[in-house]
């Protein structure tokens, strides 16, 4: 009866996730949709199926040609990968030592971390510029990694510090008797275990990065380190806006995101539904 339970509260809970998934894909069907049409038919029906009627693909083109949108790409690959290197690697092992380690102040601590997660880091962008400033790093997709990393770490160390309290601690222990290091039982025992809660991390602190536009207009506006989110602004002018290219720019942005989320959708949804099992 319990596993029946179990299989029925699973199967709903993936359903509710495949809902939410198509309908926040629907934006992106429009978009993508959108960007093969010709600007007339985007206005006239912008629901409506590339034909060859309506068939155009000047936005692409204008892409193609007009500022250094390849050079963009790489930088918010660049950026996005760093930025998720560090939120794991760094979030997991604060995340470790909360949930291992008994010492004063711990409780403290992780209240500490989690007030990240309800105080915006855009609050605190005139000071994190003069920061920049003060250090050489403006322009530079150093200061873009930093400033990501930060605001990713609470939510990181909150979530795999619930998942890591999971763990068996007659298995570290047995690591511990048979002489391994705290190091290795950190990366050899315990990470292969929560690997489900760092996959919904990373999809978690992909998007917002590979999406952001705030930080990259303020501390890396340089032409040579643009992110695509950045030079796509390009094609939106105060009086009239390009928006074939708009639209083939952001479908082109979509790409990487789509194939990191279907890369880590099945860790996801695993992560996602582990309570739902309890």
């Amino acid at each position: 009866m319990q596993a029946r339970q179990n299989l029925g509260r699973t199967i709903a809970a993936h359903a509710v996730l495949i809902t939410w998934t198509l309908v926040a894909l629907f934006p992106v069907f429009v978009i993508v949709v959108n960007s093969f049409k010709s600007r007339k038919a985007i206005f006239a029906d912008p629901l409506s199926l590339p034909l060859p009627s309506n068939f155009d693909m000047v936005g692409y083109t204008t892409v193609m040609h007009q500022g250094d949108f390849f050079q963009y790409f790489l930088n918010s690959m660049i950026v996005t990968v760093g930025s998720l290197f560090c939120v794991l690697l760094f979030g997991a092992m604060a995340a470790f030592a909360l949930s291992e380690y008994r010492f004063k102040g711990n409780t403290l601590m992780g209240l500490y971390l989690a007030l990240g997660i309800m105080i915006p880091i855009r609050l605190g962008t005139v000071a994190i510029l003069q920061m920049m400033v003060a250090t050489g790093l403006v322009n530079t997709r150093t200061a873009l990694v930093l400033v990501y990393s930060a605001q990713g770490l609470p939510l990181a160390v909150f979530i795999l510090s619930e998942f890591m309290r999971t763990v068996s601690d007659d298995l570290k222990n047995a690591g511990r008797i048979d002489g391994l290091s705290e190091y290795t039982i950190f990366f050899r025992l315990v990470l292969p275990l929560v690997r489900p809660a760092m996959a919904t991390v990373a999809v978690f602190t992909m998007i917002p990065i590979w999406n952001d536009l705030w930080f990259p207009l303020i501390l890396a506006p340089g032409e040579e380190v643009k992110t695509i989110t950045l030079g796509s602004q390009v094609f939106i002018g105060q009086f009239v806006t390009d928006w074939n290219a708009v639209l083939a720019a952001l479908s082109l942005a979509i790409l990487p995101v789509l194939v990191l989320y279907l890369l880590f959708s099945r860790q996801l949804i695993r992560g996602i539904t582990a309570g739902a099992v309890k």
